[in-house]
């Protein structure tokens, strides 16, 4: 078996093209014609001098300048003989080790960059009809435990009125023990039953459902979707992942960011519906001492998890009390009741 290759010795100027032909000797190979040193040579020898895929040169260990080089894809009996080309090194040895570390710092720079600054810039850019689908998807889940009932539902629409909700929001309560809320893209509020049994007044899930409404107002749950899973949720398969999705929104710790502008939101709001924020501060000033007590994680989830509590977001909410403002509740006795008593009027 032969193959006609390029040929340089690195000791004279001139090339030439000898034929390359295997020896009896495994792994051997000589040059036979056009004047070449015949060798015998060894594959094992061989050391790849290619700057690309197709280019198929070879240099010899021990003899500098020493090169051959195939015109053409060479026969699989020699192909399968000659040392494979690493697949980082030669560039990395072209380059320098300190450019590429370098090239790689500056680029996972740029990729940490992107990845902060990219979210808020697409979740603005998303389709509203589109960020609805993917919200109501995801709710969807929860419609066999959402609670329902004439007075309840027509005390939440009162509550949401009164903290001046946005374009299309939907507030539902689902029949769960968890102590939480969450805000889905496109609008979906979601309030958990146990959070309203737990709240001692109505100014308190006022407070909470306000803070949510900021989060749906920033699209920050968009934001955090895009950071979490990137555009594969649009260009494939979230279909079948829907309960992953909604169970990373739920679990979802947005940044210290974004949890500060729905509190600056919720304040705000709270301010306008002159409603207190008062009981607000005070509903998280229990949760986080209920939060160190034994057996508080009993519950399946808990408004700590998704929602970190710190002295400094409970006093935000105490330093948001206007001294001298009149301050009404949230709802009349007759509309908290109906709102606390939604999930045992669907169960009937």
């Amino acid at each position: 078996m032969d193959v006609e290759v390029w040929h340089y010795d690195g000791r004279g100027g001139q090339g030439r093209s000898p034929r390359m032909v295997l020896t009896a000797e495994a792994g051997g190979f000589v040059l036979d014609g056009d004047g070449a040193d015949p060798g015998p040579y060894v594959f094992a020898d061989l050391v790849p001098r290619g700057h690309g895929p197709h280019d198929r040169t070879y240099g010899l260990k021990g003899r500098p300048g020493w090169r051959i080089s195939f015109q053409e894809f060479p026969p699989s009996e020699i192909a399968l003989q000659l040392p494979k080309p690493p697949r980082y090194a030669g560039w990395v040895a072209r380059f320098g080790r300190r450019r590429v570390a370098a090239v790689f710092a500056v680029i996972g720079v740029l990729f940490v960059g992107l990845t902060l600054k990219l979210p808020p810039l697409i979740a603005r850019l998303m389709p509203q009809a589109i960020e609805q689908r993917m919200g109501r998807m995801m709710v969807d889940t929860l419609d066999d435990y959402t609670c329902s009932s004439p007075a309840g539902d027509a005390a939440l629409r009162v509550l949401g009125d009164r903290l001046g909700q946005q374009g299309k929001v939907t507030i539902r309560i689902v029949r769960a023990p968890m102590i939480n809320a969450a805000a889905f893209p496109g609008g979906q509020v979601v309030l958990f039953d146990g959070l309203i049994q737990n709240a001692e007044s109505p100014d308190e899930v006022a407070g909470v459902l306000s803070h949510e409404l900021g989060h749906v107002a920033h699209r920050d749950g968009m934001q955090w979707l895009f950071r979490q899973f990137g555009l594969r949720l649009l260009f494939g398969g979230f279909d079948h992942n829907v309960a992953t999705y909604t169970h990373a929104v739920l679990n979802a710790r947005y940044a210290n960011k974004a949890e500060r502008g729905a509190d600056a939101y919720a304040v705000g709001h709270l301010q306008a519906a002159h409603i207190s924020p008062r009981p607000t501060a005070a509903l998280f000033a229990r949760l986080a001492e209920r939060e160190r007590q034994p057996g508080a994680t009993a519950l399946l989830f808990d408004y700590l998890g998704s929602h970190p509590i710190s002295p400094a977001r409970e006093q935000y909410f105490a330093d948001g009390v206007r001294p001298g403002a009149t301050y009404t509740p949230a709802l009349t006795p007759a509309q908290w009741q109906a709102l606390r008593t939604m999930c045992e009027a669907a169960a009937r």
